[in-house]
């Protein structure tokens, strides 16, 4: 008889609610030193998010799907098998308007010549923030649609 499939749960919580919440197989994060993985009893962790990818791979039951989220800072803990995420914002990627990203990234690149001419520092770190939000978003969306 075939050995039950070792699972844990994960759920994304921001400031608008859970934005997701399912069973998972496989973890894999961006920290803010590094990708992280994670399986089934990992050791218990609480670590600083970057802005990046989160991928979910679902059990195998569902064909190993992937999940994909854009996430954009915040923390993970890992405990007793339940992976939380509290995150500034984060979009599973086929909520992601991808035209809205696209929007978001060209303003952040008009915002970063003009402060970078004006030698406006402040403005230049928040637009290199904005174009990387943007850009996780575009690149999760395309993540998605390979």
């Amino acid at each position: 008889m075939a050995e039950k499939e070792k699972l844990f749960k994960v759920t994304v919580i921001t400031p608008t609610g859970i934005v997701y919440d399912h069973n998972s197989a496989y973890l894999q994060i961006e920290a803010i030193d590094g990708q992280r993985g994670f399986l089934y009893n990992h050791a218990p962790l609480i670590t600083p998010l970057s802005i990046g990818e989160v991928k979910v791979k679902r059990k195998h039951a569902m064909n190993d799907r992937i999940d994909l989220l854009a996430v954009n800072g915040g923390y993970i803990e890992f405990l007793n098998n339940h992976a939380t995420i509290i995150a500034d914002s984060a979009e599973r990627e086929r909520n992601i308007d991808v035209k809205r990203a696209q929007s978001a990234r060209e303003r952040a690149q008009r915002l970063l010549t003009e402060a970078q001419q004006k030698h406006d520092q402040v403005t230049y770190a928040r637009a290199q923030i904005a174009l990387r939000r943007a850009m996780n978003r575009i690149n999760v969306y395309n993540d998605r649609n390979k």
